[in-house]
């Protein structure tokens, strides 16, 4: 089920809400428990039945990592849960790109598997894991409550698409957790703007995409546009799905970190990878690389510590050789700037700003393209090879049709609306004014969002495949 869907907005969100209103505190976790597992099993019903064992499996090895904590079975119960969990993600959502590796490698036909794979694996195991792994650090105790420990793990505002929520940030939450008109408000605003990234800019430059792909008219500038277009797609539609998760985590009295912090404005890569998938990043540094030794080693040691993590970064987005390629670009990037361009770029922020834009935008051609073959094709039409013309009259006719959607993206993703409605907030009168226009605003922001979702545009999420 789509956050942005007709079934969700009018009929799965408002019952859940209401039943979560009405019954007793101590029922609350049970009413988001059975609603999640409902929200799962509407996309994907014979794949609850995994990730209830997944849960079950995290749940009894983390009490008996705390049973057992001081002694040799305390690691080994962490080692089975770490075994169990990663077991499941390599066998549903690797084992086929394995088995075509080995077939290519050694000749023969080891048939495929060919299983789907369950949405929002990726996100409740490393949630499983960050959760067991904290529990034998002694940073959080075990979690009795098997209610409560499901509740955390298939939360539905961020169970298939993140953020990947920490269970040491949100345990107190489980148990005790306020419930406020002002924070249902900040909600309320944070969804329904994160419905409008996704639906008004995310969807439609998606279309320009796919128009793009299916085009026989491609260009050198119609390459470009369409590299652009990814970039602001691909942030809209998942910091989208984040402000809709964050947003329903308030309806619910649950407070989640942010997940992006305005990547485009980083000056270097370093820092983009603070503002991008925040989550994510600073999960594999606190569970994959100070693990390794961080960067208190020696420079072979710490390059090699920074490859193993980007290569996972990587793997994690998908079983391909594309997102392979991709987490080693980052991690060369990443190597480059630490030993010789960090303190250049912190110098000449304005030219860090250009570096980085060119750089992602680049790694995203890379990250959508279908294999190895066609990125080197996009990439190398970019620059003119394969005698692509400069232009064309496709790249001009949708140059014109999105350019003001373009130039709307181009400063949706910076933080200067964020700015002027502070700014505004400021004065008396400002604060007032806003106070009166925005539930007027939000109100009919939604009604032609209902719209375009009557109209059955263009509306996958990206994540999910992930």
């Amino acid at each position: 089920m789509l956050f942005s869907s007709i079934p969700f907005l009018f009929y799965f969100l408002p019952v859940v809400l209401l039943l979560y209103g009405i019954v007793p505190k101590p029922a609350k976790n049970v009413v988001l428990l059975l609603a999640s597992l409902f929200f799962y099993a509407w996309g994907e019903p014979k794949y609850v039945v995994l990730m209830v064992v997944s849960i079950l499996c995290g749940y009894g090895f983390g009490l008996l990592i705390q049973r057992t904590r001081g002694t040799p079975w305390a690691k080994a119960a962490l080692v089975g849960s770490v075994a169990v969990s990663v077991s499941f993600l390599a066998y549903f959502k690797y084992m086929d790109f394995f088995l075509a590796n080995f077939n290519a490698v050694t000749g023969l036909q080891v048939p495929l598997l060919k299983i789907a794979l369950p949405i929002g694996i990726s996100f409740y195991t490393f949630q499983i894991l960050s959760y067991t792994v904290d529990v034998y650090r002694g940073t959080v105790p075990a979690q009795r409550n098997l209610i409560h420990l499901a509740t955390y793990v298939c939360l539905f505002p961020q169970l298939i698409a993140g953020p990947i929520v920490r269970y040491k940030d949100v345990a107190q939450q489980l148990e005790e957790r306020t419930h406020t008109w002002d924070k249902t408000a900040l909600g309320v605003r944070r969804f329904t703007l994160g419905l409008a990234k996704k639906i008004l800019i995310a969807n439609a430059l998606g279309e320009l995409c796919s128009v793009f792909r299916a085009s026989g008219d491609k260009a050198v500038l119609f390459y470009w546009l369409y590299a652009v277009a990814f970039s602001l797609h691909i942030y809209f539609d998942f910091s989208g799905y984040s402000d809709m998760a964050i947003g329903l985590g308030k309806l619910f009295g649950f407070e989640f970190l942010e997940n992006f912090r305005y990547p485009y404005c980083a000056a270097s890569i370093t820092e983009f990878w603070r503002r991008w998938h925040i989550s994510l990043g600073s999960w594999f540094r606190d569970y994959v690389y100070i693990p390794l030794g961080g960067n208190r080693v020696s420079r072979g040691k710490w390059l090699r510590n920074l490859l193993v993590v980007w290569l996972l970064t990587g793997f994690w987005h998908g079983a391909a050789w594309n997102f392979v390629v991709w987490g080693l670009y980052f991690a060369v990037l990443l190597g480059v700037e630490k030993v010789w361009l960090r303190r250049w770029l912190e110098r000449h922020r304005a030219v860090g700003h250009g570096y980085v834009l060119l750089l992602v935008m680049f790694s995203f051609v890379l990250f959508n393209a279908t294999d190895l073959g066609e990125a080197g094709r996009y990439l190398g039409a970019m620059f003119g090879a394969g005698e692509v013309p400069l232009i064309s009259h496709e790249f001009l006719y949708y140059l014109r049709s999105y350019a003001v959607l373009l130039l709307l993206a181009l400063v949706g993703a910076t933080p200067l609306p964020k700015r002027c409605v502070e700014r505004i907030r400021r004065t008396e009168r400002g604060e007032l004014v806003l106070g009166a226009l925005e539930p007027v605003a939000l109100a009919a922001l939604f009604l032609v969002m209902t719209a375009y979702l009557v109209d059955g545009s263009f509306n996958p999420f990206l994540y999910f495949r992930f």
